[in-house]
């Protein structure tokens, strides 16, 4: 049973009972760890794991996009990170101090369409074409014509928009591709209990306080310091709580569909109304996006997922959170090191939130088993493109492809001539994970 398929049936289980002098009741905000300690679930700004923030503007058909991205580090090549369906660039806060700190890198943890603090004209357009081209039109915004190097890190649906973005060839200068704990047929056996999954959630939080220690009695992110950075950006505060017909909106959106008898339906739809409004105004918070209305673009996140993964002729890594059952394409494809996989065990779904340091060691660890691979970061654009040309000769050379002969002699040298040539000019030197497909 793969992380994702646990957390979902770990989500449906009831909540644990109350502790020993707690008067039948638990605090929304803490709990009791021993005589006279709590935890705390108060939540912690951006500003305390992240340098900077931006809103990138990007034009389209529709009109102008703005997409909420947060930054750190200067120097080094970009690690581009896509967070998974529901949560935001803040699910890597913990993970970002950690890389940071280990590896001379620069992050941008990009708001996906309709998540966290992004804002589009067609919100509801969740379809793998459109956010790819999404995260290939926030890097042209950000850097022009010349991106630095960039390497694709995504998380269960943000891994599939990795590799949906690098297949199309929406990011020139992408060096590397890293899926966090999403295999195909993993992903597509659990669609079919996600509906039930969702519904066993709680619609609404009493505060942030409340929602942060749901997120982590119920196993959905393990790491309470994580989660107190992440939940900021999964839910946002009811709108229009003094207004009736804002209320109205509101309630008809969290009111749970069930069949009713035709006759007398008006009137107990008009109760329900009536009596969740009342909680609502107990429970402030809710989801930022209702991931059961995304259903019918479920499908097209993951079906074909292994192939177009392994189509990428740059080096690729799976990170999985235990040892999961990789479909026939990823077995193979393991088989013949066409990339590289690290399990991390005795974490959930949310690996790079449970085990941010973990996860930061293993692509720090990369360094030791990759290929070398430096470009010269210049305003001179006519040596950047000759250099970049260069990068993608060396890649092509010591690509590993099972179809084709070993690598010959004659490469062997031509790449190190190249190397010897080019030691001047390339400057700094990079590591990106290797083998590639």
């Amino acid at each position: 049973m793969s992380a994702l398929e646990k957390s979902m049936h770990l989500g449906r289980l009831p909540s644990r009972p109350p502790l020993p002098g707690s008067g039948g009741s638990q605090s929304g905000a803490k709990m009791r760890m021993g005589p006279g300690r709590k935890r705390d679930f108060s939540p912690v700004p951006w500003s305390q794991y992240f340098e900077s923030m931006e809103d990138v503007e990007v034009e389209n058909e529709t009109g102008k996009d703005t997409f909420r991205v947060y930054k750190s580090g200067s120097e080094g090549p970009v690690l581009l990170l896509l967070h998974g369906g529901g949560h935001s660039a803040l699910s890597w806060a913990v993970f970002t101090a950690a890389i940071i700190s280990r590896v001379q890198c620069r992050i941008v943890a990009l708001d996906l369409r309709s998540h966290g603090e992004t804002k589009v004209k067609n919100p509801e357009d969740l379809s793998a074409e459109t956010m790819a081209k999404d995260v290939g039109n926030v890097v042209e915004a950000m850097y022009g014509d010349l991106p630095p190097p960039i390497m694709l890190i995504g998380h269960s649906m943000g891994g599939a928009i990795a590799v949906h973005t690098a297949s199309s060839n929406l990011v020139p200068s992408l060096l590397g591709l890293c899926m966090i704990d999403v295999v195909e047929g993993t992903a597509m056996d659990a669609l079919n209990s996600m509906q039930n999954f969702l519904r066993g959630r709680p619609k609404t939080f009493k505060s942030l306080e409340n929602a942060i220690e749901w997120s982590v009695k119920s196993g959905q992110i393990r790491n309470l310091e994580s989660a107190r950075v992440s939940m900021v950006g999964q839910v946002k505060q009811c709108e229009g709580i003094t207004s009736p017909e804002g209320s109205k909106s509101i309630v008809e959106g969290i009111i749970e569909e069930e069949e009713e008898d035709e006759e007398g339906s008006e009137s107990i739809s008009k109760r329900k109304k009536e009596d969740d409004m009342e909680t609502k105004k107990d429970h402030p918070y809710t989801w930022r996006i209702e991931l059961a209305k995304t259903e019918k673009y479920w499908d097209g996140w993951f079906r074909g997922l292994s192939n177009l993964f392994l189509s990428c002729p740059i080096p690729k890594l799976l990170l999985l959170a235990g040892v999961d059952r990789l479909d026939k394409d990823l077995t193979i494809g393991q088989m013949q090191g066409k990339f590289q996989m690290q399990v991390l065990p005795q974490c959930g779904h949310a690996v790079h939130e449970d085990a941010p340091d973990k996860v930061s060691l293993v692509f720090n660890d990369c360094k030791r088993t990759t290929v070398r691979i430096t470009l010269d970061v210049t305003e001179d654009k006519s040596l950047s493109l000759s250099l970049h040309c260069l990068q993608q000769l060396l890649w092509s050379l010591c690509r590993c492809n099972s179809t084709s002969s070993p690598t010959s002699p004659w490469q062997l040298l031509m790449v190190l001539a190249l190397c010897i040539c080019a030691e001047e000019l390339l400057t700094p030197c990079y590591f990106i994970p290797g083998p590639c497909g």
